[in-house]
């Protein structure tokens, strides 16, 4: 594959054979960006567990001490006074059944996260198909499906991401930008490890975290050494 002059450059940084203690490797993936646009950091976390079976998936959200650089879109599903709280708490977009055909028949998607009321789940349900694989689906776990429709608002307005597993067991998650500097960068970093190794299911057998690695938007990746993370 070939990679542009940048890359290359920023590649000969980083050691590929090295395992970097999260604070040198977030250090590394900022003065290795060299895109004329503030990079997004993004995390990578390989699990010892395997997504098809239930008791052993990994999902949850958590508010990033420094939030993700960026503002999120929010979508709310209610009806009655809650439409009225979602738009008090600044939810870009409320609605409820006049929504659906939108966003089924006309390819509505912009927004970054879909909180719904409980009493709108039946409704929501039947856009599975389309904000399923897009990893937009209202869920309890990830705080989206609530009545407190400010608090769901508010959080992930301030930074709140979710965290989930795909097909091939790995964690992929923004911590922020390159602009934050290592120190926000590892704060962040280490509040969405913990929340992942609290998450740890009891059904996972054997090494828990079995790599990790932090790169930015266009930047080499950097290994990081799992035992500093407490597994």
């Amino acid at each position: 594959m070939f990679r542009g002059k940048n890359y290359q450059e920023s590649a000969k940084l980083v050691d590929r054979a090295k395992l970097y203690d999260p604070e040198e490797a977030l250090d590394l993936v900022v003065k290795a960006s060299k895109a004329k646009f503030d990079e997004t950091v993004e995390v990578h976390v390989k699990l010892g567990v395997d997504s098809r079976h239930a008791d052993q998936q990994v999902r949850g959200a958590i508010v990033l001490p420094h939030g993700t650089g960026k503002t999120a879109r929010v979508l709310v599903f209610a009806k009655g006074d809650k439409l009225a709280e979602a738009e008090a708490a600044g939810a870009d977009f409320f609605g409820g059944e006049e929504l659906i055909p939108k966003i089924q028949n006309d390819g509505w998607f912009d927004y970054d996260v879909v909180v719904a009321t409980p009493d709108m789940m039946g409704v929501v349900g039947r856009l599975g198909k389309v904000l399923g694989p897009k990893g937009l689906m209202p869920s309890p776990k990830a705080g989206t499906v609530t009545m407190d429709v400010t608090k769901a608002v508010n959080e992930i307005k301030s930074g709140k991401i979710e965290y989930r597993l795909d097909k091939t067991n790995i964690i992929h998650c923004p911590i922020g930008k390159v602009s934050f500097g290592v120190e926000k960068l590892a704060d962040n970093f280490k509040a969405l490890l913990g929340a992942v190794i609290k998450a740890k299911p009891s059904a996972a057998k054997g090494q828990y975290i079995r790599s990790c690695a932090v790169a930015s938007t266009m930047g080499p990746g950097v290994k990081i050494n799992q035992a500093k993370l407490s597994d």
